[in-house]
């Protein structure tokens, strides 16, 4: 047990990070929803409604969705691009190690590699391709949730309901999209260039504390 917990700690420390503020989402949103229907006269919902609801599905979705963007595509564009002098960037100028070319020869390969073919042509872009996937499905979940909630709320109000075609281009929708895009962004963009000038021994998101602000990669 032990070594399981030392070998996966870095997992398991954000996965419990993830379901504690995962409770404390469900337990404060459930609050804000149920005061939100009785300000408008209706009755309030138990816990287990509460998950069907598009106020829950709508805040849920709108943050997986964006994380998986951001994560998507800072994985594509540092094979194209550089940042010189940056943990976060591969250098240009040398050979990097996630470049060379699979070989099953090499010891322990994944299953994949050991196949080669189409297999392998999809297993190369694999993490890519999930992380859009996870995005796509968020996103298409955080429309759902948010259309859903928007009726919800217009219903309460005795108004005409949306349609999903109309909601696609609606404020609301891409309002919340782009809140949480840009913070995504600006997280990326902090840690790109902070890191070509700030270091933290012993992690491996920081480049060696006496190394050159120009030296490029972890």
């Amino acid at each position: 047990m032990k070594t399981f917990i030392r070998n996966n700690g870095l997992s398991i420390s954000f996965f419990l990070l993830f379901v504690f503020s995962f409770g404390g989402q469900l337990i404060f949103g459930f609050k804000e929803y149920n005061k939100d229907l009785l300000e408008n006269g209706a009755s309030s919902v138990t816990l287990s409604a509460y998950f069907s609801t598009g106020h829950f599905i709508e805040s849920t979705f709108e943050n997986w969705e964006s994380e998986f963007l951001q994560m998507a595509l800072l994985v594509v564009l540092t094979i194209f691009l550089q940042q010189k002098g940056s943990s976060e960037s591969k250098d240009f100028d040398k050979e990097e190690e996630v470049d060379r070319q699979p070989s099953a020869a090499r010891k322990d390969v994944p299953w994949p590699v050991k196949q080669g073919g189409l297999l392998l042509s999809v297993y190369k872009h694999s993490l890519t391709i999930v992380l859009f996937l996870l995005f796509l499905l968020s996103f298409a979940a955080h429309f759902y949730g948010s259309l859903k909630d928007e009726n919800e709320q217009l219903s309460l109000k005795g108004m005409p309901l949306e349609t999903a075609s109309d909601y696609i281009t609606d404020s609301r929708f891409w309002f919340e999209s782009f809140q949480n895009w840009q913070s995504e962004f600006l997280s990326v963009f902090a840690v790109i260039v902070l890191s070509i000038f700030l270091r933290q021994i012993g992690s491996s998101q920081s480049k060696p504390v006496d190394a050159p602000h120009r030296e490029t990669g972890g």
